[in-house]
């Protein structure tokens, strides 16, 4: 027979393992953040702080001197491993000077289309995203998944100017989920998926294909890996969460929802809707700029020179308003987006997003054909950085769910949620400290900057060029996972 202790302990055991889903996931992010912050070193100013509160917060955000993107920062290290192939030539990571400037003009003229054109060319890969992937019955599925393919070929469309062919999207999309996947620490760097569209780049670049000016300081495959970064990765990346985090609140908030489902023409409500969200879940955690000369600010202490300032719109955004963490559109018929404090793109004098025009058009388009075919419905966490791509259920508006399939149904998502929190927290302690490491090791950053200057100049003419500027055979192969 069992013993009255080992009963004890093994039901000790049992209760602990059921209940590991409400403890273990925050506790081990709390430790990631820990070893993040050990290996990388007590860096940086971090903003807002007691000494720099959120009133002064888009004062030194904004200031001419809080200009150094990469240089002189351990975290631009870890971003550019992350972000491999070409983070010498991202746009969100070059320093200030001309071959910066020619890039953001260039960027610039790629997104810029009539309003009107560009809601209509959303909707319509929307509509052809979703009719894709219909069954005429309710469905569960992951929101950045579903609306991953819609930004991929929209985003070619502008770049290419033509539809977007199977083989791209594939690709494309391939690409941007290699890259967030390793940005949320889901999964390790599979840098074959991300080579592949390189070389179709390539391709089409030595074909003549492309209908816009490239930025002339960079060569072909620098070329090549700027279309891949500014507008297959971050723009693809950055629209399908952002789109993500909006249906999901969309689908935990009813009321919100039918609103915005029964007046598709009410922009200013669905504006309401999209500031609410953006406030809660910004798309940028921190980022992090570096001083290039002291900043002196009237009564506040001298920021020096060299400084690393990591900005925080979670903690910006969370000041400045009545009850903070409750989800509340109607607050911003009271608020003014350009005086609150709320910064979904940036701050206008230190690189705001080059899609901030475009984004809530495309959202508006994106929102309102979804709604237009289903009901939401998600009963998961929703946190800023969504690792589990956002769960929702797919309710066809022609088919409504009885109430009791329904709650089924939630239970099921709520469930699988839970148990997929404990382990992905695990994966996702593993395989960050991992590639923290394998940054910190490999320096892409550092050991760029030891060679080039801050227009991507070799500073000896001896030098060996950069490892995103050779051939592309030499890059086939991840030396840092041994995944090529």
């Amino acid at each position: 027979m069992v013993s009255r202790t080992t009963a004890a302990a093994l039901a000790a055991g049992g209760a602990l393992l059921l209940s590991s889903p409400a403890w273990l996931p925050a506790r081990v992010v709390a430790l990631r953040t820990k070893v993040f912050a050990r290996v990388n070193g007590d860096e940086g100013m971090f903003l807002p702080n007691a000494a720099f509160g959120p009133d002064r917060f888009r004062e030194v955000y904004g200031h001419p001197a809080a200009g150094g993107r990469s240089k002189g920062a351990a975290l631009s290290d870890l971003f550019w491993y992350w972000l491999a192939p070409g983070a010498d030539v991202h746009q969100e990571h070059l320093e200030a000077g001309p071959r910066y400037e020619e890039v953001a003009r260039r960027t610039a003229a790629v997104l810029s289309r009539p309003s009107a054109q560009l809601y209509a060319a959303a909707a319509r890969h929307t509509r052809q995203a979703l009719e894709a992937t219909a069954t005429g019955r309710v469905r569960s599925v992951r929101l950045r998944d579903l609306m991953m393919p819609v930004w991929a070929g929209f985003f070619y469309e502008l770049v290419f100017a033509e539809p977007c062919p199977a083989e791209a999207r594939r690709l494309i999309v391939a690409n941007a989920e290699d890259v967030v996947n390793a940005l949320k620490c889901t999964r390790l760097r599979h840098m074959r998926r991300r080579h592949r569209l390189t070389r179709y780049l390539l391709r089409r670049l030595a074909a003549g294909d492309l209908p816009h000016v490239l930025p002339a300081g960079l060569t072909r495959r620098q070329q090549a890996l700027y279309l891949q970064g500014t507008f297959f990765n971050t723009a693809v990346v950055q629209m399908s969460e952002a789109m993500a985090h909006l249906l999901l609140a969309l689908a935990q908030h009813p009321r919100t929802q039918q609103r915005v489902a029964a007046t598709p023409d009410d922009d200013r409500y669905l504006t309401y809707v999209m500031n609410e969200t953006f406030r809660l879940y910004p798309l940028f955690g921190v980022a992090h700029r570096i001083t290039t000369a002291d900043i002196s600010l009237d009564g506040l202490p001298t920021i020096p020179a060299g400084t690393v300032l990591t900005f925080s719109y979670p903690d910006y955004h969370a000041t400045g308003y009545a009850d903070p963490e409750r989800f509340d559109p109607e607050r911003w018929a009271a608020l003014s987006a350009k005086n609150a404090h709320h910064i979904p793109f940036g701050v206008a004098t230190n690189r705001p997003c080059p899609a901030w025009r475009l984004a809530p058009v495309v959202m508006r388009a994106a929102t309102r054909e979804v709604l237009a075919r289903y009901e939401l419905d998600s009963p998961v966490s929703h946190t800023r950085s969504i690792p589990h791509r956002a769960p929702c259920l797919l309710i066809p508006r022609n088919r409504p769910l009885p109430v009791s399939v329904r709650r089924v149904l939630r239970t099921a998502l709520t469930v699988r949620d839970r148990a997929e929190d404990v382990g992905r927290s695990l994966l996702q302690l593993f395989l960050g400290t991992w590639m923290v490491l394998a940054a910190r090791r490999t320096r892409p950053a550092a050991t760029y900057f030891a060679h080039h200057d801050t227009e991507g100049r070799p500073l000896h003419p001896d030098d060996s060029p950069h490892p995103d500027t050779r051939p592309e055979q030499a890059t086939t192969t991840c030396p840092y996972t041994g995944r090529s």
